[in-house]
């Protein structure tokens, strides 16, 4: 099953990341915070169809969004986050 977001949002999908303490322990992820990096893997029409969000963002991107934004929803036992294009903050490249 796909989704494909309407108007201005994107679906993104959490990226997991490894953290260690400068002793080299890994922090399991219950101990620390939700990492706010994700990466797009769908795109409304609203961008796909403006010339200057378009440009934005793009499927792959891996992105730094808002804290506490977004709609959460798990599809095949994947979770996704959905959001609006306004709540990404920044692209890392």
């Amino acid at each position: 099953m796909n989704i494909k977001p309407l108007g201005d949002r994107v679906v993104i999908k959490m990226i997991e990341v490894e953290e260690k303490t400068k002793s080299g322990i890994v922090l399991p992820s219950s101990a620390k915070e939700q990492p706010q990096m994700a990466e797009i893997v769908a795109i409304g029409p609203d961008i796909l169809n403006d010339e200057k969000k378009k440009d934005q963002v793009k499927v792959g991107d891996k992105v730094i969004f808002s804290k506490y934004s977004g709609t959460e929803v798990k599809v095949d036992n994947v979770e996704y986050t959905i959001l609006k294009l306004n709540d990404v903050l920044a692209v890392v490249e």
